[in-house]
Parts: structure tokens; sequence; C-alpha cells
């Protein structure tokens, strides 16, 4: 990779992924993987691809896999946050 780019540490943790072009090469990361910029662009293809309600739908189908995921690494390594 370029070492231009601070890509964020490869976790694969919400197991949600997408074809991005990194130095020229594309490759499969994990949503929770990218950095905002290639996040940006999903959600702009998003926008672009789907209807508004299409669009809700997906948005939390993604919420629910992404709360799953934290949830599960809480549980694997006992984490609870006091308020």
């Amino acid at each position: 990779m370029c070492d231009s780019v601070d890509y964020p540490t490869k976790r694969d943790l919400c197991g949600v992924f997408f074809r991005v072009e990194r130095d020229g090469k594309w490759c499969n990361i994990c949503y929770s993987d990218m950095t905002q910029e290639e996040r940006g662009k999903v959600r702009e293809s998003i926008a672009n691809r789907l209807s508004l309600e299409e669009q809700v739908g997906w948005w939390s189908s993604l919420a629910d896999i992404i709360a799953d995921a934290l949830h599960e690494v809480g549980d694997e390594f006992d984490i609870v946050c006091s308020s």
C-alpha cells in the first residue's frame, strides 16, 4: 500500500465488504476498515443507486450488522462502558 495514505488497521469486524480501489488495485475492504473518504464514496454510491425508501432499509440493515459486531466484540473482551 501507498505510504502517503494512513489506512485503518484491517480487522474485518463488521463483515460488510465493498470493492475499493487502493493504490491502483481493487480490494475487498470491510466497511469498518475504510477511511472516511472511502465510506463517503460508498454513501454516494448508495444514494445514486437506490431509491430513498431502499436507502433507509439498506442503512438500517448496516446499522444492525455493525451493532451486532460491536456487541460481539464487547462480549468477547468483557467490555462495559460506565456512564
